[in-house]
């Protein structure tokens, strides 16, 4: 392990293979994620000359203000979010984005992200905008029911919109913890807390998650040059869904198409797939960091293709109906 790891505060997930992945490493990068800064420092270890930190929490780069003058101008940082990441860079040699909550908001009871520690219920990655207790509050009991099963896969998701509603207003985590424990059966050992999939779907749904990652990979597309690499760490079904497809899209990949459907016209590859297997955690891996057991890897190579839009729709990503839908 390298000394930017040892000194890191929470050991990066999956790092050892990413940078397998992408060596050699060399020229510019950009971190969308930056978060602890364990990934710009990895890279910077392996060959990156130079890292552009991108991270939408401002807490993020106040944490690394006793290190990050070391590295000089070889890391610059940028508050923003990675969904417009081509505005910060071009013509990258690669992009990494390592994808959810980070340990550091995690941690800290007072940016309402867990449910173990009590705290306001809050959520917002970049500290501004509607909370976590705004939506539970406001929204309607559909609305909530919706966003639960859909960001949180959560089949008991009405009855839990209804508790919420029926115990407004809620302002803490483990308040609203506790609502939810009322909805549901018991954890046995081993199982996760009850509590899991609602903070996840109301952690997306007020970061805009799915749409930052659908218009990041589009922005990836655009930023990187011919040969640049991308490499997305995610850590649920939904998002390795959504890298997935995209990549599978936008490589020219129909191995999977219904021969039923009506034919698609080919397109020229703007990505090469050298594994098309997503990369996990080895056995040294998750006897140090039990994060990573649900964490998985994909990198795929850009070519000298156009960029184009894609659909959110056709990555498979969430899509809440629309007030006054059906």
């Amino acid at each position: 392990m390298s000394a930017a790891a040892e000194t890191s505060p929470h050991i990066p997930v999956l790092i050892r293979p990413l940078i397998a992945a992408v060596s050699p490493v060399s020229g510019v990068w950009l971190d969308g994620t930056f978060g602890n800064g364990g990934y710009t420092r990895e890279l910077l270890a392996a060959g990156a000359d130079k890292v552009i930190g991108v991270d939408r929490d401002p807490l993020a780069f106040e944490m690394a203000a006793d290190w990050i003058g070391g590295y000089g101008d070889r890391i610059q940082t940028v508050d923003g979010v990675f969904s417009k990441l081509d505005e910060y860079g071009s013509d990258l040699d690669g992009v990494v984005l390592d994808l959810g909550v980070s340990s550091m908001q995690l941690d800290l009871a007072e940016r309402g992200f867990s449910f173990m520690r009590d705290g306001p219920l809050d959520m917002r990655m970049s500290q501004d905008g509607p909370s976590a207790a705004d939506l539970c509050n406001d929204a309607d009991e559909a609305e909530l029911a919706d966003i639960v099963y859909l960001y949180g896969e959560e089949r008991a998701s009405r009855r839990i919109a209804k508790a919420i509603v029926a115990a407004r207003p809620l302002t803490t985590t483990l308040q609203l913890a506790k609502i939810v424990e009322g909805c549901l059966p018991r954890a046995k050992p081993g199982q996760s807390h009850p509590a899991t999939r609602t903070f996840q779907a109301l952690r997306i749904a007020v970061n805009n998650e799915y749409g930052e990652l659908a218009d990041g990979l589009m922005a990836a597309e655009r930023a990187l040059k011919p040969g640049g690499q991308l490499a997305v760490v995610t850590f649920h079904s939904v998002e390795d869904r959504m890298v997935k497809r995209f990549l599978q899209a936008r490589s020219g990949n129909t191995a999977n198409a219904n021969r039923y459907a009506p034919e698609v016209a080919q397109i020229t590859p703007a990505w090469r797939i050298e594994k098309r297997k997503a990369i996990g955690p080895d056995e040294q891996e998750l006897a140090e960091n039990p994060r990573s057991r649900s964490a998985k890897l994909r990198v795929a190579i850009r070519t000298d293709a156009p960029a184009e839009a894609i659909d959110p729709a056709k990555l498979g990503m969430p899509m809440k109906k629309q007030k006054g839908g059906r």
